[in-house]
């Protein structure tokens, strides 16, 4: 089954600018111009944002559609593919983001332009913990990139939450994939954008 919808969620103190973000919106529209492309700015509140993400993706049809997650937005992924069945392409994902996010309590802005800030507030980490999937239900949903050299995120628990999933664990690489676009291919075949 072809994917004709794809849902791309940015990581937290990320944005739909994101470099990720930017590479993939290109290379759908320039390869996969029929593919219907979504990258909403998440709202810092777990719960506003997924019920956002819900109510935009609505008329999508399930069974065509796919997401994309970075760090946090692989952990939002997750929980999106759990809940509505569809496949899920995981880059670096959080694992347990209720527990690294409360470090991040209060005043926080944006990687790539400090000029912009949000709030995060004491109930959004239970809001994460709410949504944490112990374990994923059909591992052939999922494809992740993960790499040994991510600084934020300890590689070990990203490949141990997702067993029997495809994963591209990178030899070294780092949090953000800087290398991101040579891995486009891959992560489009596992999709089979229409």
């Amino acid at each position: 089954m072809p994917t004709t919808h794809l849902l791309y969620l940015h990581g937290f103190r990320s944005s739909p600018a994101s470099n990720k973000a930017r590479l993939m919106a290109a290379a759908v529209a320039s390869r996969h111009p029929d593919v219907v492309w979504w990258c909403p700015a998440l709202a810092a509140s777990p719960k506003a944002a997924m019920a956002e993400v819900l109510q935009g993706i609505a008329h999508w049809p399930k069974e065509k559609m796919a997401v994309v997650g970075s760090s946090l937005g692989g952990f939002y992924a997750t929980w999106l593919a759990e809940r509505l069945g569809c496949k899920a392409v995981l880059l670096n994902p959080a694992v347990h983001p209720a527990r690294d996010l409360a470090d991040y309590i209060g005043d926080n802005t944006l990687w790539h332009d400090p000029a912009q800030s949000f709030r995060f507030d004491p109930v959004f980490v239970n809001e994460l913990l709410a949504q944490e999937i112990a374990s994923i239900s059909r591992p052939e949903r999922y494809y992740a990139v993960i790499a040994r050299g991510d600084e934020v995120l300890d590689w070990l628990e990203m490949t141990d939450h997702y067993p029997g999933a495809a994963i591209k664990l990178l030899p070294a690489g780092d949090h953000a994939l800087s290398d991101f676009e040579a891995h486009l291919d891959e992560i489009f075949g596992f999709l089979a954008l229409a």
